[in-house]
Formats: C-alpha cells, sequence, structure tokens
C-alpha cells in the first residue's frame, strides 16, 4: 500500500492534524508519513504527549515508525496489525491525557473485545479538553454513533506536576458505526455542574459553584443537579494544586451540551464559574445540537460511519474544518457539505464510508 503524504500545516496545523492522521492511519492500515508537524506553532515538532501518542499506537498496532523523537517535525508511521492490546499509557507529567485518548479511542472501538487502559498525566491543562469534559459530554454523545466506553478518574493532574491517574474501558463494536443525524437540539431537561479543587482550601471549589449557579438562575429555570469535589490535606492524593468546573445541559433527544473554566493562580474561582457559564449559554442561544469542541471530535466517526450523518453545530471551527481535511485524505470516496461560515453556527452532513475492519 503506497504511503499517504500528510502536510502537518494544513488548517489549524498543530496536533490536531497528527493524531487524526494516525488514528485513521492505524484503523485503515495506511502507512503515513507526516511532515510540517505543528509548523504553526511556536515550539513546532512532536512534544512529549504527541510522542506517546504515537508509542500508544505504533504498540496497538505494530507499527514500524521512523524519527518519532521530541522535536522531530516528519515521522513515519507503518501500521501492521491491528488488534494488539495496551494495559497502561504514561503520558508524562502534565501531559494530556484526552488528547492522546482523541488518537486511540477510535482504534479501540473497532477492536474485538472490551480494552482497559490506565493513562497517567494531565487530566485538566489548558488547551485540551478536560476528563470530566471527555467523560460526561463527549462519551454520552458519542453513544448515539455506537462507541461505549467510559471513565474513571483515580487522581487528577493539573500543570506543571500532572500525575493524575484515569482508568478507561472501550467496549469493541459489534457492528458499523451508526449514522448520527442530530441537528437542533431540542426542550432542556435539567443542566449539571461539577466544581472541583484538589490540594486548594475547599471554599475554591464552593466560590465556583456558587458563581456558576447564581448567573445560570437568572437565565434558565431547569433543575440544577450540582457536585462539589474537594478533599481534606491529610486525605489528598494530587501531586499540586488546581480547581476546574464543568457545567453542562442535558436536551433532547438525548444530547448534552457542555463548557468548562479552568482555575489559575490570580485568577477569582468566581470568574473560574461565572465563565463557564457565559460560554454554554452562548452554545445554547445557537439552538445547535453540539458545542464547538463537539464537532470536530465527531468528524472522524461520522466519515466512519454507515450512511449520512448530519449534524449541528455552535460554532464551525478551525478545528472541524481541519478534522474534515485529514479524514478527507483517508476516504476520498466520503461525501462532505459544510454549510455555514467560520466562527459561526452551522451544518455538517457527511456521506460516512461504512469502515470495517
Amino acid at each position: 500500500m503506497s504511503i499517504l503524504e500528510v502536510d502537518g500545516s494544513i488548517g489549524e496545523g498543530g496536533g490536531q492534524v497528527l493524531r487524526y492522521a494516525l488514528a485513521l492511519s492505524s484503523l485503515t492500515l495506511r502507512p503515513v508519513r507526516i511532515y510540517n508537524i505543528r509548523a504553526k506553532r511556536d515550539n513546532p515538532g512532536l512534544r512529549p504527549q504527541h510522542l506517546t501518542a504515537v508509542e500508544a499506537l505504533r504498540e496497538l498496532t505494530r507499527a514500524e515508525v521512523e524519527n518519532a523523537r521530541v522535536g522531530s517535525t516528519e515521522i513515519v508511521f507503518k501500521p501492521r496489525y491491528r488488534g494488539s492490546s495496551i494495559s497502561e499509557i504514561d503520558v508524562g507529567t502534565a501531559g494530556s491525557i484526552t488528547l492522546v485518548l482523541q488518537a486511540i479511542l477510535p482504534v479501540l472501538a473497532f477492536t474485538k473485545g472490551s480494552s482497559r487502559i490506565r493513562l497517567k498525566g494531565g487530566t485538566n491543562v489548558p488547551w485540551s479538553p478536560p476528563v470530566d469534559y471527555f467523560q460526561h459530554v463527549f462519551l454520552y454523545n458519542i453513544k448515539h454513533v455506537g462507541v461505549e466506553a467510559g471513565i474513571k478518574v483515580i487522581r487528577r493532574g493539573h500543570y506543571p506536576r500532572g500525575g493524575g491517574v484515569v482508568d478507561v474501558e472501550v467496549k469493541g463494536l459489534s457492528d458499523y458505526l451508526k449514522p448520527l443525524q442530530i441537528v437542533k437540539r431540542g426542550r432542556l431537561r435539567r443542566f449539571f455542574i461539577h466544581s472541583y479543587c484538589v490540594k486548594l482550601p475547599q471554599h475554591v471549589a464552593e466560590r465556583q459553584l456558587k458563581a456558576a449557579r447564581d448567573v445560570l438562575s437568572k437565565v434558565f429555570r431547569e433543575d440544577v443537579e450540582e457536585n462539589l469535589e474537594f478533599y481534606p490535606p491529610e486525605k489528598d492524593p494530587h501531586l499540586g494544586p488546581g480547581s476546574g468546573i464543568l457545567v453542562y445541559a442535558e436536551a433532547d433527544p438525548g444530547v448534552r451540551i457542555g463548557s468548562d473554566s479552568l482555575g489559575e493562580k490570580g485568577k477569582p474561582a468566581e470568574r473560574v464559574g461565572e465563565e463557564a457559564v457565559l460560554k454554554l449559554i452562548e452554545e445554547l442561544e445557537s439552538g445547535m445540537a453540539f458545542d464547538r469542541h463537539m464537532g470536530d471530535m465527531l468528524i472522524p466517526y461520522m466519515f466512519l460511519a454507515r450512511g449520512v450523518s448530519r449534524i449541528g453545530v455552535s460554532r464551525i471551527t478551525l478545528h472541524l474544518l481541519t478534522a474534515i481535511e485529514v479524514s478527507r485524505l483517508f476516504f476520498p470516496e466520503a461525501e462532505v457539505k459544510v454549510e455555514g461560515e467560520l466562527d459561526k453556527p452551522g451544518f455538517i452532513t457527511v456521506r460516512g464510508v461504512g469502515f470495517q475492519p
């Protein structure tokens, strides 16, 4: 099979191109050469968390890999087999666990039986989806296409020390991925607020939650389910301080729309809570079924599904368009239609290829 050339600078030009290209290469067993890796970043080339994704997929596919080292702007990845297992992935310090999960989840979904993996690294770190969003929003929504997976957070990890531990279980598919046809959200059912802090006083999580609740209650009348997470100093197993909040809405016909905010030094807890809710209100005002982050994460599954998928997203992002561009390289026969402008609400239609290993 000829090597597929993938320009890592296309679209948003970051690690997303690498992750999706490696995932689809691993699924199709199509060898790839990815060059200009993270060309649009200040520190181009592979970072440790990207290297972890490469190594995990290498192990899952018994791939032959060239130039896999930190700083490398080009790699060759030649998968040879689909179905190997892996029990633990250490992203290192505060490298993002969820970004590595983004790369390996499609491969695990198409692996027979159930896969159980422990991941170590950062669970709630800047520039990546927090584990809470992945757990409560992404995995909930992806069930619509037939992917069943669960996450258990053992310990949180924040920048710079990391130390997070997460157990993941993915049930292998028994059939084709189902097409996803949910465009607009229906009636709002209820809201959820999950506020946490580690290695910090309890009041930090409480203030985040109160601020979020206060803003939410001024706009919506639906029930709100609240969850507060904190640890007494003598029972706190975390390596360093951190806080954050996830706020999401559950709506007909069974979708979740989410938003989050991460605490940081000098940022008042009240601002963390308010920020998450204000972002969520913006997502909900679009009336679309999926938030801006779900959009690009759903794209590869829409290409792999059997039949026509059509979704509505609160915002067409560069990440979403990049996901389409990378997926098209592997599945040129798929038909795609994007309706809407960049940074505005829009619709994505994909006639998937009905992929089966």
